[in-house]
């Protein structure tokens, strides 16, 4: 390998989510793969959803010649429907509903040994000049790699999340946390070199994790996983080292499900907006 080569397959490490990628009609719809390594501690749900969304960015990527890139927006609908262990292989598909200089309209899924794990409908990504966030050529190098021989299997290293610090709690009700990224955090060199940005797949698992902590205060006797979340609306960057200030709201209960409302707000600006409804259902 060229000392290009290996530069940039150090580069796309420790926040990409795509192996390779097996199909691709352009503009249109593509399939790839992702393999978990296994000496992670924990791939959540949430990372699943970003190999994605990231397959997206790719075909997006590639449609409008590697000028401008997807960021994160809206997602009408995330279904988690089961776990993802550490050594599992994801198999992605993602489907274009558009693609132009101003949004990608997406759709897509990932799976575990044929079972659904995650599902996405009706996510919207606006479009900003790729050359902002990253190296053009380096990025159209990568997807020749994930076209071809595939990038190295067992890069990914995981992610230190910091723990968000309660503040405020009435128990199984309402609760208000602290959360900041640290500027070191090693997954901005590859989210993203030129503007490091805190990934919405991050900030979503703090928010979802926080949200099933307060419904087991509320229904301790009934363990709860994610099963959905709506709503999802990423209104701002959150950069390195910003303090996040997370609320969660129980809004109650039908059917089995538990509904919260999720909000984040960033110098008392909102920075992102959403929903979770939790059910019994997979183990963590």
């Amino acid at each position: 390998m060229t000392a290009t080569g290996v530069r940039i397959a150090e580069r796309f490490s420790a926040f990409s989510f795509v192996d390779r990628i097996t199909e691709l009609e352009t503009g249109t719809r593509a399939k790839g793969r992702f393999t978990v390594p296994e000496a992670v501690a924990e791939f959540p749900t949430c990372l699943a959803a970003e190999a994605v969304g990231q397959l997206a960015a790719w075909v997006a990527m590639a449609q409008l010649d590697f000028r401008l890139r997807p960021v994160a927006g809206i997602a009408r609908e995330a279904k988690f429907l089961g776990a993802v262990k550490p050594g599992q292989t994801l198999d992605l598909e993602i489907e274009l509903e558009a693609c132009d200089d101003d949004a990608v309209a997406y759709g897509g899924c990932a799976w575990v040994d044929g079972a659904k794990v995650v599902e996405l409908s009706q996510c919207v990504g606006p479009m900003l000049p790729l050359a902002e966030f990253d190296d053009p050529d380096a990025v159209r190098a990568q997807l020749g790699v994930l076209r071809a021989t595939g990038a190295p299997i067992g890069r990914f290293r995981g992610v230190d999340r910091p723990e968000a610090v309660v503040i405020e709690r009435t128990r199984g009700a309402r609760l208000r946390a602290d959360l900041c990224w640290p500027e070191s955090a090693v997954f901005f060199g590859d989210h993203f070199p030129r503007r490091p940005v805190l990934p919405g797949t991050l900030l979503l698992d703090s928010q979802m994790r926080l949200a099933l902590e307060l419904a087991a205060e509320a229904t301790p006797h009934r363990p709860l996983q994610p099963a959905r979340v709506t709503d999802v609306k990423i209104r701002s960057f959150i950069t390195p080292g910003q303090v996040v200030a997370l609320e969660v709201a129980m809004l109650g209960s039908a059917n089995g499900t538990v509904t919260a409302s999720l909000g984040a707000r960033v110098g008392g600006k909102p920075a992102a907006t959403a929903r979770i409804e939790m059910a019994a259902g997979h183990a963590p």
